[in-house]
């Protein structure tokens, strides 16, 4: 059944996303195709509630950011950096679903 799903995560970030440099607090940077928002969105959360997130998210592919943990962070193409805070398991059994990182932007001075 999760075949059925498998792909979804790339199309959705290939139509809505756009490219996002990744740094992990180990390990090189390296560039993703991911969505990240500014807009609060609704999740489910560990024990099935609906969790609204007001900071910013990154959506990524689990199978392209596999290690994302507190403490990594992100710089959008904009140039704004930022720290991940939480990272959130969405419920779908795909392969390739996504990580939802709740997100708290870092100064302008501040290194990733």
């Amino acid at each position: 059944m999760t075949a059925l799903f498998t792909g979804m995560t790339r199309l959705l970030a290939g139509a809505f996303g756009d490219r996002v440099t990744f740094q992990p607090r180990s390990g090189p940077a390296r560039e993703i195709r991911s969505i990240f928002r500014e807009t609060p969105i609704e999740v489910a959360g560990a024990d099935g509630q609906d969790l609204m997130i007001e900071a910013p998210t990154w959506r990524v592919a689990r199978d392209l950011a596999p290690e994302v943990a507190r403490g990594d962070a992100i710089t959008v193409p904009d140039g704004r950096a930022f720290r991940v805070i939480v990272v959130h398991k969405n419920g779908s059994p795909s392969a390739d679903a996504f990580w939802i990182c709740e997100l708290h932007a870092l100064d302008a001075g501040v290194a990733p």
